[in-house]
């Protein structure tokens, strides 16, 4: 007989796990790392909610689906975007949450500089930053 299996994580703990490994960062940092081409900016968000709220003006859309396939330096459904494994990635979702585990995904495939924005889609346009319709 094998040993007890191990007490299942919660969603905060994962997130809190998950977010240990990397520097997430503020909506007014993301900007300026992309506006002077540092960052690729990336909305996960869903289609509903970038119709409703709008859009980060030169941020790359890509389904959560659909992001570690397009963004796989390797990958043979990956975006020129993806260009190699250093490149910084700033996922967006839209409160923060799905972000980090989308960041913490891409960091499995080797792109150890992704993380994601705190607060997310949210934080961005509180802050006043880009937005377009």
């Amino acid at each position: 007989m094998s040993g007890a299996e191990p007490e299942p994580l919660g969603i905060d703990e994962l997130l809190e796990r998950v977010r240990a490994d990397y520097e997430r960062v503020e909506p007014r940092t993301a900007h300026a790392a992309a506006q002077a081409g540092e960052a690729l900016l990336v909305d996960i968000r869903y289609a509903a909610l970038r119709e409703q709220d709008g859009l980060i003006p030169g941020a790359l859309v890509i389904e959560r689906n659909e992001l570690e396939w397009r963004l796989d330096p390797r990958g043979s459904h990956r975006l020129p975007e993806a260009t190699g494994h250093d490149l910084r990635v700033v996922v967006i979702c839209n409160e923060g949450y799905a972000s980090s585990l989308a960041a913490a995904s891409l960091h499995q495939l080797g792109l150890h500089r992704a993380t994601d924005l705190v607060g997310g889609f949210q934080a961005w346009r509180a802050a006043g930053l880009p937005v377009a319709s």
